[in-house]
């Protein structure tokens, strides 16, 4: 059974032949479409590292079936930047030392951009912990990545709040 899926991906809309409906959302942005940035960490949607944004919520790409994502918009961390210009949680992850080996890194930070987002952030380190718990760190970096979460939304906020005045 062939089907196309029609979405949009990291801004760009893009139409692509399946031929196994079962493929996930993570098989085919890896293998298909060489965006290696999403990891594919336990496949059984426990760790995280394979976070992505669909349609603006957070979702394990492992466990999305891709035929699921037709006319909707994903983005993953290589959509994130704008060209040289990191997003405000990137450059909060660097700032913060965010990560070690950074395998955890891509979902890490698409997870944060979906929790500040969805506004479930908040400005205390324990909500942020808790809203970032799909998402693990074998490394322990755990405080870096709490801070880059607080710091990104307060800048996020001052950019809002500078654009509505």
């Amino acid at each position: 059974m062939n089907s196309t899926l029609s979405f949009t991906l990291n801004g760009m809309r893009r139409e692509v032949a399946i031929d196994d409906p079962r493929i996930t959302l993570l098989d085919l942005l890896r293998e298909r479409l060489d965006l290696t940035g999403t990891k594919k960490g336990c496949d059984r949607g426990q760790c995280g590292a394979c976070t992505v944004l669909l349609n603006g919520r957070r979702v394990n790409a492992c466990l999305t079936l891709a035929l699921s994502c037709d006319d909707a918009e994903v983005l993953t961390i290589e959509g994130l930047s704008e060209g040289d210009h990191l997003h405000p949680v990137q450059a909060a992850f660097i700032e913060h030392d965010g990560f070690q080996c950074g395998f955890c890194t891509p979902g890490q930070i698409m997870s944060a951009v979906g929790l500040i987002q969805e506004g479930q952030a908040g400005d205390d380190p324990e909500r942020v912990r808790e809203g970032m718990s799909g998402n693990l760190c074998r490394c322990g970096a755990y405080a870096g990545i709490t801070a880059a979460v607080l710091e990104a939304q307060a800048q996020l906020h001052r950019q809002t709040q500078g654009e509505a005045a």
